[in-house]
């Protein structure tokens, strides 16, 4: 079952649709409700090794739905540190829950200026109006 449409207040958004919710140094990513909806059914998760970089603007994985296959966008450059087996194993976990069970990796954050160019929840919604 998909999740209702939502942008939580505490997270910050990239206009490609990513969302990033930091603590101190750490991030944890995914990709929006938005995002979820557009692809329908996620089948497969593509994730990246555990201990590898992402760079903020550039894919990070892929995930695939019966409709098409997606690029993850990384919002925020860092180490990943953890990613979500969960969601490899069962990728329709991020069709019911992107925010919560749904998320994708977890990064120490090597840049905390980067979190100045992503969007708060208004102005992310404001990006989601003019698809």
């Amino acid at each position: 079952m998909a999740a209702t449409e939502s942008y939580p207040d505490e997270l910050k958004y990239h206009r490609e649709h990513d969302w990033a919710r930091v603590d101190g140094d750490e991030a944890v990513l995914g990709i929006t409700w938005f995002a979820q909806d557009a692809l329908g059914e996620l089948v497969h998760y593509e994730a990246p090794d555990e201990g590898s970089t992402v760079t903020k603007g550039q894919p990070y994985g892929e995930v695939e739905s019966v409709k098409a296959v997606s690029d993850v966008i990384a919002p925020l450059s860092g180490e990943v540190l953890e990613v979500n087996r969960k969601v490899v194993d069962e990728p329709e976990t991020v069709n019911a829950d992107p925010y919560g069970d749904g998320w994708l990796i977890r990064v120490r954050v090597s840049d905390a200026g980067e979190l100045d160019d992503l969007l708060d929840a208004e102005a992310y919604k404001q990006v989601v109006a003019e698809q």
